[in-house]
Parts: structure tokens; sequence; C-alpha cells
């Protein structure tokens, strides 16, 4: 059986664009997708809606008409599943039958829907699922698999988690470049955090040993700057953060370095959960 990415759609052009970026990073194994689309469950408030049930109806098949569409233009096979209720309990759903190796989702360029959506739908659904998170800008142009990822990590030693360590396959098929950037801080005196964050990605096993690595140390600045800037220099063209547990289950769209980069980025993103 081959593996899957589950695609979070509202059948936008975005989220088409998200759906053919997921087919070429999962192309190297043959990954197919499942594209989910989150319907409003009127029967849950029937009182409080306007729509009556022949519209309801209608709305449906309109809907399936434009998933089938969607899923005949896309290169890889796919199925499409349209779910209703809360998209906790419908993203779960999928997550346990079809066992994606990641999620996937457009990002609109509206901040005030990016902390709506993320806030209040995936995160409930990452602290449940703890799947990796491929988070796609409206602004990307080219749709292909990576050719230079950029990893931005800390000197704290951490530990991958299953769903990623599934994920490393994937990772090491793309026949990318990989860098490492880690913005040094005021008391790294010796200049010793950045080689140590290298070990640490090294011991993590997220990418095979025989992979050469470039570090590259962003001065004393802002953490999502120091990232974004070297994200620029390297023209790298996806971007992979370590999710820890305290920002992955905790803060991580609240005003964290996660959320400055999201913000700014020109290029997809990965998020990979890390054990506590």
């Amino acid at each position: 059986m081959n593996p899957t990415i589950l695609v979070l759609t509202d059948l936008s052009d975005t989220a088409e664009q998200t759906a053919q970026y997921a087919a070429a990073l999962g192309a190297p194994l043959h990954a197919g997708l499942v594209l989910l689309h989150l319907y409003p469950d009127y029967v849950l408030d029937p009182e409080l809606s306007t729509v009556t049930p022949a519209q309801d109806i209608r709305d449906r098949a309109e809907i399936a008409a434009t998933l089938r569409e969607v899923i005949r233009r896309l290169p890889v096979p796919a199925e499409g599943e349209v779910a209703s209720g809360a998209a906790f309990d419908s993203v779960e759903k999928v997550v346990r039958r079809c066992q994606p190796l990641l999620l996937a989702v457009g990002l609109n360029t509206e901040d005030t829907w990016l902390d709506h959506w993320l806030s209040n739908h995936l995160l409930p659904v990452l602290n449940a699922t703890h799947r990796p998170l491929l988070l796609v800008p409206a602004a990307i142009t080219v749709v292909r698999a990576p050719r230079r990822v950029l990893v931005a990590v800390d000197a704290d030693a951490f530990t991958l988690n299953a769903a990623t360590q599934a994920l490393t396959p994937l990772l090491s098929a793309w026949s990318a470049a990989y860098e490492v950037v880690h913005v040094t801080t005021p008391d790294d005196q010796h200049g010793l955090q950045g080689p140590l964050a290298l070990t640490h990605l090294r011991a993590s096993g997220l990418l095979p040993a025989t992979v050469p690595l470039e570090l590259y140390e962003a001065p004393c600045v802002e953490p999502a700057t120091g990232v974004l800037e070297t994200l620029d220099a390297t023209r790298a063209d996806l971007l992979v953060l370590i999710a820890r547990p305290r920002s992955f289950l905790g803060q991580l769209f609240h005003r964290s370095v996660t959320a400055q980069i999201l913000r700014r980025c020109r290029v997809p993103v990965l998020l990979l959960p890390a054990e506590a």
C-alpha cells in the first residue's frame, strides 16, 4: 500500500495549488493524496441556519463535483472526502483511517484568517495526531519537489516522534541539498552552539548520515529574522522547523518564532514534531 498525504481543502485556488505541491513532494515514494473538504454541518444547529435541506443537498453535490474536477487535474492517484461537523473530529477520523505521512494546508495571505484557522482548527488536530504539517503559502510559483532545503535548529537536543520518523525516507528521497541555520545568541561567546546544533541534528536521524550538511550561523538577531534572511541567502525552496512539545502543544501559533516565520515566509514550511 502506497503512503498518503492528507490535504485540507476549501476548494480555492490556493488549496488546489497546495494539492499539486503535495503531489510533487510525495512523488518519490509514489504517495497518493486524500483531499478533505470540511463542510458546515447545518444539522448541528438547524434553528440558526437559513439553508434549506434542498439547498444543503445542492451545495454538497456542487462541492463533490468540484472536488472530482480538482482530483482529475492531479498528477497522482487521489480520493476526495466531504466531512461535516467539527474540524477536529473530521480530520482525526481521516487520519486514523488513512494514516497519512503528513497533513498539508494552503496558507491564506490574511493574518486574521491565518491566526483563526491555525489556532482554532489545526492546533487541536496537531495536539491529537502529532503528524508533520506542511504549510504552503499562496505566493509560491513553482510546484516541484524541493531542490534546496533549509533546516532551522537551536542548540538543544531533540528526538523525533514516530510520525516524523516515518517521514524521514521521503526527505532523503528528494535528492535535495540540505543546509542548516542556527541563530546565534549573546551568551555563545565561543561559537559552540552552532556546531552543537548540527551535532544534535545528525544524532536525531532526520537525515541519513551520508547527507552533506552546511551550517549557516545567522548573526545575533531576532530568531525569525535570522532564519528568513538565511532562507533568502541560500535560495532554499523549503524550510523545515522542529516543533518541540513546549511550542507544538502550547504556544505554536501565538507570538512564537514559528508564527512570525509563517507570516513572512515565501516558501513552504514543513513542521516536524519532536518528542517531549
